[in-house]
């Protein structure tokens, strides 16, 4: 029987409900069909946040749905696509109403409400995880494990590898072409971090890294090594595995 290696710390080196009748016309049942009692802002009122799902209070957020999708439906579509972790972290309004196709009225109630939520709740660095091993970072994101889309999202640490910052950086291929390094390093300037940890799923569930992840990992750590900023790792998770990319930092 193999015996599994142990984990490896790291170690910084300094550097829409409807029917269709015999027309083919579609109906769209609107939240105004439901009863009372069903829906989303009565029951917060009656009953409090807590007996609503995301999707009801996101519903709520939204207030109304659009000609194409009642409340409800958009709701639920936003949350399936995008993901609790990704809509809490995206602050460009504009890539959010295009990556859903929504009003950018919608869009920026979304992002308002995620900015309240950081403000009124952020984490203080005595309550924050720390990172030090893969298997640690692939526990931790357990919410993106099964995202339909990819998703590449920044870590941030500070020098006791606690988490003072995490969000998504894209949504879609990573590639060196599409995302700059800039992108990956404004945060960890902004938050003062002295470290940085890449994780982006693979919705195909396979765990190996592409020629695209190690080109990209690689040049990151080149920038990082320019900026004193370490790129302690970059790994790829599937539903029930992870991998590291292969980069110059290894030994």
């Amino acid at each position: 029987m193999r015996t599994k290696a142990p984990e490896k710390l790291y170690t910084r080196n300094g550097n829409g409900a409807g029917f269709l009748d015999a027309g083919e016309r579609q109906y769209i049942f609107t939240i105004r069909d439901l009863a009372d009692e069903d829906k989303p802002r009565e029951r917060l009122i009656e009953h409090g946040p807590a007996s609503l799902s995301v999707t009801d209070l996101l519903a709520v957020v939204l207030t109304t749905g659009t000609t194409k999708e009642d409340v409800l439906t958009m709701a639920g579509r936003v949350m399936k696509e995008y993901g609790e972790k990704s809509i809490a972290s995206q602050k460009n309004a504009k890539t959010l109403a295009d990556d859903l196709d929504i009003p950018i009225g919608k869009a920026t109630q979304i992002v308002a409400c995620a900015e309240l939520g950081r403000r009124f709740f952020s984490h203080n660095a005595m309550g924050a995880p720390t990172l030090r091993t893969a298997r640690e970072v692939f526990e931790y994101v357990g919410d993106m494990r099964s995202f339909s889309k990819e998703h590449l999202r920044g870590i941030y640490l500070n020098a006791h590898y606690k988490v003072i910052h995490d969000e998504v950086l894209s949504i879609g291929t990573v590639d060196t072409n599409i995302i700059h390094p800039r992108e990956v390093f404004k945060p960890a300037i902004e938050y003062s971090a002295v470290a940085v940890i890449l994780v982006h799923n693979h919705p195909s569930g396979e765990v190996t890294p592409s020629a695209n992840d190690i080109a990209f990992t690689k040049q990151l750590v080149e920038a990082g090594a320019l900026l004193g900023i370490d790129l302690i790792d970059h790994i790829v998770v599937t539903k029930d595995s992870y991998a590291s990319v292969p980069a110059p930092y290894r030994g």
